[in-house]
């Protein structure tokens, strides 16, 4: 295994591996840290109380947003077509999408569907299921609301889902937003992730949080002060 390079060793000796810190303090260490070039993303890892029979998943939308720009595919005909087109989809089609799709087009973040495209849309499940992007009504991804759909998604929505190992992982902004924003997006997810636990799920639900940058060491949360 490779050992961590200069950079990282003296962003990891600023950080007390046994202590639990403030959601705020985090973020004003996590900005302190960050050393690339390119604007890193906050990561929040949850780990939750998990059986393989719960199904661990939800959405949220951040208040300040994920500070990345995101691609929207959208199959709709007509008049609903136009309006996709009109709230700022990416990309929109029927036919010709899906074919581009079936033949290993993946360039997009989110995926949108009218009602009466899923019977063809389903065709895609080999493509969209694996990488969790097919249309759902649960998630409001298949709807008629092309406005309503298009800003939630371009505004900071988030879709998460606990691994295998009952880890929750999030991107939570950028860290070139101030501590406050980050600490507000990162108070977001914890509380909707408490927000959806399983009904048969028993005692603490979230227990342990963990932020980092994508190329910096993790700082564990001190969730006592935020339940």
């Amino acid at each position: 295994m490779a050992s961590h390079g200069k950079k990282y060793r003296a962003a990891a000796e600023k950080v007390n591996p046994d202590k639990e810190y403030s959601l705020l303090d985090a973020m004003k260490l996590l900005k302190e840290l960050t050393y690339t070039k390119f604007d890193s993303t906050l990561e929040g890892h949850f780990n939750v109380r998990y059986k393989s029979s719960q199904n661990v998943r939800g959405i949220v939308q951040l208040p300040h947003g994920t500070g990345k720009k995101v691609k929207i595919l959208v199959f709709a005909k007509g008049d609903k077509a136009e309006e996709a087109r009109a709230a700022g989809a990416d990309y929109v089609g029927d036919d010709d999408m899906i074919q581009k799709v079936q033949g290993g087009w993946v360039d997009f973040d989110f995926v949108v569907a009218t009602p009466d495209m899923m019977k063809d849309v389903g065709k895609l499940g080999q493509v969209l299921g694996k990488r969790g992007l097919m249309p759902k009504p649960k998630s409001g991804t298949v709807t008629t609301d092309m406005k309503g759909i298009i800003a939630q998604l371009t505004s900071g929505r988030i879709e998460y889902r606990a691994d295998k190992t009952g880890v929750v992982h999030v991107p939570m902004g950028r860290l070139s937003f101030n501590a406050d924003q980050l600490k507000d997006n990162a108070e977001m997810v914890f509380q909707a992730i408490l927000k959806d636990k399983p009904s048969d799920a028993k005692g603490d639900y979230v227990v342990g949080m963990y932020v980092a940058g994508t190329m910096t060491p993790a700082i564990k949360i001190n969730i006592k002060e935020m339940r």
